[in-house]
């Protein structure tokens, strides 16, 4: 497969998606959309080798290729030799092409696919220390991965990156309680449900009561820590190179606000917006960072 037909597989399954991200994804010059294409798509199919799994097949064979294909590109960019077991799929012969351009490191890669092998062993979490690591796993290593595709410098973006990555994956277990107690999944801590004395039957069960109001409560508190310190991380000069990241986290810190708005009854419905409601915040956040930054450009931006 070439990387022209490996790019265009990897961006129609990122339009097919109609992820809240691939809103951010417009802002971007067609260089950088490219690479977030690609990154998208490799967290969508190592995350699919766990949720959705193909009959028959071993989840830790498929994560264990995708680390094979991964060491693979490395030693290419190290101009040693490469010899994959199997042909590369068409979402890493995409991936290797932004890799080079951007020196994305490794270590980011690999830190997903250590989080999406969390998913194979762990249903429970004990404390939030363990629930963190995975945060950072599945989610702040994305985001260190868009900084390089970004163009953002300073090193005030990587603490931005991390609080965010944060923020998002625990709007995500809130929003998303039913369908992960559906495979069996419990991410709220259990030191969590045990302080507000509400129990994994009731989770399971999706029993809405004032314990799970109370519980509710405290992480909605807690997520929106980790959202106020991206913001008071977030570098001014890296602000217009951010604007793709401050997208996200408006659309994202919304369906948080709604998840509150609705009093936390994430059993009877999921909480989301609608393409025109996300379009329309995306387009605020991004004439903010437009505007906020018009006297300054970043490092990232100047040769464009």
């Amino acid at each position: 497969m070439t990387s022209q037909e490996a790019q265009a597989y990897c961006t129609a399954l990122a339009k097919r998606s109609g992820s809240n991200f691939y809103y951010s994804f417009f802002f971007l010059p067609p260089d950088r959309r490219d690479a977030m294409h690609a990154v998208y798509a490799f967290c969508r199919e190592v995350d699919s080798v766990v949720d959705e799994p193909e009959p028959g097949s071993n989840p830790h064979d498929h994560l264990a290729r995708r680390r094979e294909e991964l060491a693979s590109l490395y030693r290419t960019e190290r101009n040693t030799v490469a010899t994959p077991a199997h042909p590369l799929s068409p979402v890493m012969t995409c991936l290797g092409r932004h890799i080079r351009r951007l020196d994305i490191p490794w270590e980011y890669f690999d830190n997903i696919i250590a989080g999406v092998e969390m998913d194979l062993t762990i249903k429970r979490y004990a404390t939030f220390r363990d629930l963190y690591q995975y945060c950072y796993r599945v989610a702040s290593a994305v985001g260190l991965i868009c900084l390089k595709i970004f163009g953002a410098r300073t090193p005030e973006a990587q603490t931005y990156a991390i609080n965010l990555g944060v923020a998002f994956q625990l709007t995500n277990i809130l929003r998303d309680l039913k369908t992960d107690g559906a495979r069996g999944r419990i991410y709220l801590p259990m030191e969590d449900l045990t302080r507000f004395g509400y129990s994994e039957q009731d989770l399971l069960a999706g029993a809405y009561t004032p314990a799970f109001v109370n519980l509710m409560e405290f992480e909605c508190r807690r997520a929106q820590e980790y959202y106020r310190a991206a913001v008071a991380a977030l570098p001014e000069a890296d602000r217009r190179a951010l604007a793709p990241a401050e997208i996200m986290r408006a659309i994202y810190h919304t369906i948080l606000e709604r998840i509150e708005a609705c009093r936390y009854r994430v059993f009877s419905r999921r909480i989301t917006l609608s393409p025109p409601h996300r379009l329309a915040v995306a387009l605020k956040a991004w004439l903010a960072c437009r505007l906020s930054g018009r006297h300054s450009t970043p490092a990232g931006f100047a040769a464009r």
